[in-house]
């Protein structure tokens, strides 16, 4: 659910996505093409729910007022939403115009975006965006016009008024991207349901329910856009809750209860990570029995000197999250908003009055004591859900990135001495950075033996070395694991199914994997580097360099929160990069 042109949508399925096949526009071109870029931002938008969220890309191609192919990025290291148009336009591609909501550029190193347009004949592109990212802004467009395809950007080469409305689609569908870009924290959503006298719960505590089911399952969707939902310990003692999407499948969002005593019940169904993960912060040294009993549940206990939203969420843009849904009391929420780490609102109010001078409210103290303080939201949507009524904005403006910042290639034009790989220790872990290209989950395909020697082809790093787990071993359930993994639509999904089969069957995995997988990863990093020379370009680039494999909670393959990490990727990283150059310096020496 998301506010696209002025209205609340949800997302429909795919296949009735593609067999809408065609788009009339009746009036004047501007408007069309506005059209067109908004069809974009709402294909983008179909994306949502289905894993952990990650830029949104939409593509739709039209030859005049008719739509022939369009397509969305499922998530990173899946197929891109510019290779499924043209693959569903086919011969039609040929001389058409792509509409882009955001400039392509999930991962440094990959081409197909721009390779999959040029080669199926498209002769102009429309971008709502530049990427946000400035290592990766400009780029893409400066490919294509280099390769003698018409670019047009909305704000720069598209400055009528009609356009306002379609970039503001644009900017609204890739906000969390956004805000990351611009505040280097997490977008996060305010979320909670009042009755008409202001009231979440009784006086007694009591709030089950206040908004109806379909409310309720509005929430669900809300959930499955975020990569994280926040409580205090208050609705952890209070309401025993579970925080999942429910939503029958794909993306279950991090649950984070936030605790400076760790005043928490030994028994909670937060505890039980089989269905999702459960991360805990809390102040440094509180509790440290709880933490022993939460570390045997498989609960992660971060602690943080001084517990904080900001600190919270700065720890959550570390790991690499876009959306952050707070479903937190008015205690907890009021310290959010004042820390400025809240950047939308969605109050669900019920048709239902329970009175109480001690019942609590959304937002706790914020100081305030004349209404010239009061917070103004902008952009505001009203939605009727049910009998409930949603009420929606925004408390900070959507960054509009849409200026022109030069990319590193021409601040390097401007000024040789700059240098994108000037730095002693390169960190990398979201694809979308600069490194990104390092990472498993990187969008290159690797071609592997099986057991028997048979190659098969594994649609990224991630997926072969989850799999590998359960290779080879002679159980139904195994095998069965294997392939679910194999075949899994996104690097997050297999790393997903092969992390919570081995918690769930440790007795399926292999005997000698804890030995095993530190070769196993190896091979399948010398296989994608031989595979792709750009990438093999880029890893000799960093020479004198420590890589740095930047999770701050895998504390193996990571550097960790604060460098006690083994970071044993980084360490096969620069292996491998040793190896490379080795061999680059004895053909130097032949030739």
């Amino acid at each position: 659910m998301l506010l696209v042109g002025g209205s609340l949508f949800t997302s429909t399925p795919a296949t009735a996505l593609f067999r809408r096949r065609a788009l009339r526009c009746s009036a004047s071109a501007p408007l069309q093409e506005a059209g067109l870029v908004r069809r974009a931002a709402e294909v983008a938008d179909l994306s949502a729910g289905h894993t952990s969220p990650h830029p949104n890309f939409g593509c739709v191609i039209a030859r005049g007022v008719d739509v022939v192919g369009e397509g969305f990025l499922y998530a990173q290291g899946t197929k891109c939403a510019e290779l499924q148009a043209v693959e569903m336009a086919g011969a039609l591609a040929r001389g058409a115009t792509a509409y882009l909501n955001m400039e392509p550029g999930d991962c440094f190193s990959d081409h197909t975006a721009v390779s999959s347009l040029v080669q199926a004949g498209i002769s102009r592109v429309v971008v709502g965006l530049r990427h946000p990212f400035q290592h990766l802004r400009g780029k893409a467009i400066q490919s294509l016009r280099n390769e003698g395809v018409q670019v047009d950007v909305l704000g720069e080469d598209l400055q009528s008024k009609i356009f306002e409305d379609a970039l503001k689609s644009c900017l609204i569908v890739n906000a969390p991207l956004l805000y990351r870009a611009a505040f280097h924290v997490p977008f996060s959503v305010l979320k909670y349901a009042m009755t008409l006298d202001g009231k979440i719960a009784t006086r007694s505590g009591h709030a089950s329910w206040i908004s109806s089911k379909v409310s309720r399952g509005r929430v669900f969707e809300l959930r499955g856009r975020s990569d994280a939902i926040v409580v205090g310990g208050n609705t952890v003692r209070r309401d025993d809750p579970r925080l999942t999407a429910r939503h029958g499948g794909g993306h279950v969002p991090v649950r984070i209860v936030m605790s400076q005593t760790l005043d928490l019940p030994d028994e909670a169904n937060l505890w039980n990570v089989y269905e999702a993960y459960t991360i805990v912060a809390t102040q440094r040294g509180a509790r440290k029995d709880l933490q022993k009993k939460l570390a045997k549940k498989g609960v992660e206990v971060v602690e943080f000197d001084i517990l904080s939203p900001r600190d919270v969420m700065q720890y959550c843009y570390d790991r690499g999250y876009l959306s952050v849904l707070w479903e937190c009391g008015g205690s907890l929420a009021a310290p959010a908003i004042s820390s400025g780490v809240i950047h939308k609102v969605y109050a669900f109010v019920a048709p239902k009055i329970i009175g109480g001078v001690n019942a609590p409210s959304p937002v706790g103290e914020l100081g305030m004591v004349e209404m010239s303080q009061a917070l103004d939201l902008i952009d505001v949507s009203y939605e009727q859900v049910g009998p409930d009524m949603l009420i929606s904005g925004f408390l900070q403006p959507i960054p509009d990135l849409s200026p022109v910042i030069p990319s590193s290639d021409e601040l390097s034009a401007i000024d040789p001495t700059v240098c994108p790989f000037d730095t002693k220790i390169i960190s990398f872990y979201k694809t979308w950075d600069l490194y990104g290209a390092f990472s498993n989950y990187s969008p290159h395909p690797i071609q592997m033996p099986d057991e028997n020697g048979k190659y098969q082809t594994w649609s990224s790093v991630e997926h072969y070395y989850q799999a590998q787990k359960f290779a080879g071993v002679d159980d139904r359930l195994a095998k069965d694991a294997y392939e679910e993994i194999k075949t899994a639509k996104s690097p997050e999904e297999a790393s997903r199914k092969g992390r919570r089969l081995q918690r769930q069957h440790p007795d399926m995995v292999r005997a000698d994997w804890e030995s095993a997988k530190i070769d196993v990863m190896y091979r399948a990093l010398k296989c994608k580097f031989s595979t792709y020379p750009d990438l093999s370009a880029m890893l000799v680039s960093t020479a004198g360099s420590v890589l740095v494999e930047a999770s701050p909670h895998d504390l193996f393959w990571g550097g960790g929160r604060e460098g006690e990490g083994l970071n044993y990727l980084g360490r096969l990283l620069m292996q491998l990069r040793t190896e490379i150059l080795d061999r680059n310096s004895k053909a130097a020496v032949v030739s």
